[in-house]
């Protein structure tokens, strides 16, 4: 686009001119070309160009209304490499609290305004499942916890979730591309639709066990068609009759048949060492928060895969405001004119000679 007006009307024209037959996702060009911000910023940079103040120099602050972790920021650097500005931030992984000033924009204001719902989006969304990861991490008492939210989010952010999730503290993901993207592995058991296609956990575990990759961890599902207790047994004594280590059982016990609930833990840990086998880990799943983490964690599970609470969590909300015009302290009624002085921020972007 050569202009404001230009991307404006292409805009507001965009609705007549695109094919529903496609993902309602944007992709990486839509997000740069500015057609995923909400239209008042459009119409804000289509008026102040028309009466030449689409240039003015402003400061931007952005904060948060909650306390988290902070995550998104190679996005935002990225939507803004080519425009002439100057940005300091906190690092991704810091904690910051409530009206925390946690990135600051200088600029022109048409080089980053009219892209503010992006740039808010990206911290949003990576911020919040960083702060629920973080939140399990500390519930798991520094035992494994492992990102299973990709199928409760759409697909095209699954990728976004795991790596703002490994940045909050979590081990291992399981999407392939966002482990891929982290530089991961992704990491998975066994679903119950092998186990229930194949009609028996063992046939399960034992074609699992040929076909897979030594270095992946067996660990077998149990709660498919028997007793979790009786289940987890017979898993072990076929590994241990084949001259293999069963590193694993996982419960994931339906809310149908009660959940998997700390007497369950307890059962199964001590039942297997009654049989001799002390170091099988217990995986636990299906719905779990950082309370009942905690819960089941001091019953003696030994890993969590956690999904609906990472990926739902929405408890941030960013804003931004300016702050300054031109050099001049300047903002909206019950927020405080000028820069906010926070020593956290540290320059990480700057295209302004």
């Amino acid at each position: 686009m050569k202009s404001f007006e230009d991307l404006y009307k292409y805009c507001i024209d965009l609705h007549k001119k695109m094919d529903s037959h496609r993902y309602f996702s944007a992709t990486h060009d839509e997000i740069d070309s500015a057609i995923t911000t909400d239209i008042y910023f459009l119409r804000t940079a289509y008026i102040l160009e028309k009466v030449g103040k689409i240039n003015k120099f402003v400061c931007a602050e952005i904060f948060a209304n909650e306390s988290g972790v902070f995550a998104g920021l190679p996005e935002v650097l990225y939507l803004l490499r080519n425009k002439k500005v100057r940005i300091e931030s906190l690092n991704e992984g810091d904690y910051f609290s409530p009206k925390e000033v946690v990135m600051r924009i200088e600029g022109n204001y048409g080089e980053f305004g009219y892209l503010e719902t992006s740039i808010l989006g990206f911290l949003a969304s990576s911020s919040n499942w960083a702060t629920a990861s973080r939140l399990c991490k500390d519930a798991a008492n520094g035992k494994k916890v492992i990102c299973f939210g990709a199928r409760f989010v759409h697909p095209s952010c699954a990728p976004v979730m795991e790596r703002a999730a490994l940045i909050g503290g979590i081990d291992d993901v399981s999407c392939v591309l966002g482990a891929s993207l982290a530089g991961r592995e992704p990491r998975g058991t066994i679903p119950h639709a092998l186990i229930i296609i194949l009609g028996d956990t063992l046939e399960a575990a034992r074609i699992f066990d040929k076909y897979v990759e030594s270095h992946v961890p067996r660990i077998v599902l149990v709660d498919t068609f028997k007793d979790e207790v009786e289940e987890s047994i017979r898993i072990a004594k076929f590994f241990k009759e084949i001259g293999k280590n069963l590193y694993g059982v996982r419960l994931d016990t339906p809310k149908e048949r009660g959940r998997v609930t700390p007497e369950l833990v307890i059962e199964v840990r001590e039942k297997l060492k009654i049989e001799g086998f002390n170091d099988i880990k217990i995986v636990v799943s299906g719905g779990l928060d950082p309370e009942r983490i905690s819960i089941l964690e001091k019953a003696g599970a030994d890993i969590f895969g956690v999904g609906s609470f990472i990926a739902s969590y929405s408890k941030i909300q960013f804003t931004m405001d300016l702050k300054e015009v031109e050099g001049n302290k300047i903002t909206k009624r019950g927020r405080i004119p000028g820069k906010t002085n926070n020593p956290r921020l540290k320059l990480v972007f700057s295209n302004i000679e």
